[in-house]
């Protein structure tokens, strides 16, 4: 690609993992967003890539998809760069009439109706947890209390035996893994591939099972009787496989540490759920808001496009930074304030939007409230046990541990 200097060289370039494995990435975002919303960075451990880190600037993005694309033919979502043979074609990766009838394929398992029968189940389980964690003994949050909740939910969604649940934890690990280059050797490569290949077997072996069922209501069997997933080639269904379980593990898992970040910090906010519960719901979206559980999607321009007073040029790559449009002061007053009253927090961007908006976006504000509003039941309170520790990943905001205790209020 010629080089092309007549645009804004970006201040920092906010894909270097090591700002996210050490928490430091507030201030580059801020300082990008005072100075230059949309900037080109040439060079990256990822490639040269546009940043997008504002509010209406990603919005505008995401409102047209058929100028700046998703699909996997011309990179997908993320800002990494997959060979061909590793790339994962699944239904947010793919544009116009493929995406459409794929997410209306899914979408029936996260319609109100399905939340509403879905409820009950939910609190049980969220509540039974709860209440079995220890006082004054520290744990991991994360491991004890997030990941249990979410590969749970997602054994549940998929029908999938209760007893290999861990595997989709790891199959999630390996899938959101977006390690740049430099990193991905051939040691790396060779797990990547015996993993996803694992999920690749047991997954499909999951769906000529229910093929040869009458349709029920998990999702293996809405793909595998349905005319737009019914017969995917094999790229397709591992990649559909690995979306769903990232999408429902990482997001919420993520959220999920971070109220529990929160509430240890400032225990205020615990108290404040207990004397206002009408503040879970709007409380869950400022925790969206705030964590960012996803910190970007990536497009790739169809045709030389205009935004935010720069021309991009087509087949350049366009990354949507969540992490900073959730951070937008021109939107969010005082936005590192965790504020369960906040009263515009849900425009956070933390669900994506437009066409592409989350899936499980119903099911995920579910999850949160209840276990907000559990946590604010059981009566104690949360303190720091160490310190917490991210993953050292630009794609999703990821809590590697939360070391927390509990103690009787």
């Amino acid at each position: 690609m010629t080089e092309v200097i007549d645009r804004p060289i970006s201040l920092f370039d906010v894909s270097d993992p090591s700002i996210y494995a050490n928490d430091t990435w507030r201030e580059p975002f801020a300082a990008l967003r005072r100075a230059m919303p949309i900037s080109w960075c040439p060079k990256s451990p990822f490639g040269p890539y546009w940043s997008v880190v504002t509010h209406d600037l990603i919005r505008e993005v995401e409102a047209k998809p058929h100028i700046f694309s998703s699909a996997d033919e011309y990179g997908g979502i993320t800002i990494i760069d997959l060979e061909p043979e590793r790339s994962l074609p699944n239904f947010i990766a793919m544009d116009g009439p493929r995406h459409a009838a794929q997410r209306r394929t899914v979408q029936p398992a996260f319609n109100p109706s399905e939340m509403e029968r879905r409820e009950d189940e939910i609190r049980g389980r969220t509540r039974a947890l709860i209440e079995s964690l220890p006082l004054d003994t520290p744990f991991d949050w994360v491991e004890k209390v997030s990941t249990e909740l979410t590969i749970g939910m997602l054994a549940i969604l998929f029908d999938f035996p209760w007893e290999e649940k861990a595997d989709l934890r790891r199959w999630s690990d390996w899938s959101s893994d977006l390690r740049p280059p430099e990193l991905r050797d051939e040691a790396f490569l060779a797990e990547s591939s015996f993993q996803l290949n694992q999920m690749l077997a047991r997954i499909d072996r999951l769906m000529e099972e229910k093929r040869a069922l009458p349709p029920t209501d998990d999702l293996i069997s809405r793909m595998v009787h349905s005319e737009a997933m019914g017969h995917m080639p094999e790229r397709e269904r591992l990649g559909n496989y690995a979306l769903l379980i990232v999408g429902g593990n990482d997001t919420t898992r993520n959220s999920m540490s971070a109220f529990a970040d929160i509430c240890a910090r400032d225990p205020a906010k615990l108290d404040q759920l207990r004397t206002h519960p009408d503040l879970v719901a709007n409380a869950t979206q400022e925790v969206i808001r705030w964590q960012s559980p996803v910190s970007h999607m990536r497009r790739t321009a169809l045709e030389d496009h205009e935004i935010g007073g720069q021309t991009i040029r087509k087949g350049e790559k366009v990354v949507l930074w969540y992490i900073s449009g959730n951070r937008d002061e021109a939107v969010f007053a005082d936005p590192e304030t965790v504020d369960f009253a906040r009263e515009n927090a849900r425009r956070h961007l933390g669900f994506g939007f437009g066409v592409h908006r989350c899936v499980g976006a119903r099911l995920a504000e579910l999850q949160l409230g209840i276990l907000f509003a559990e946590v604010a039941r059981r009566g104690a309170r949360l303190e720091p046990a160490g310190k917490p520790q991210w993953a050292p990943t630009p794609f999703l905001h990821i809590y590697a541990q939360l070391p927390v205790r509990l103690v009787q209020a």
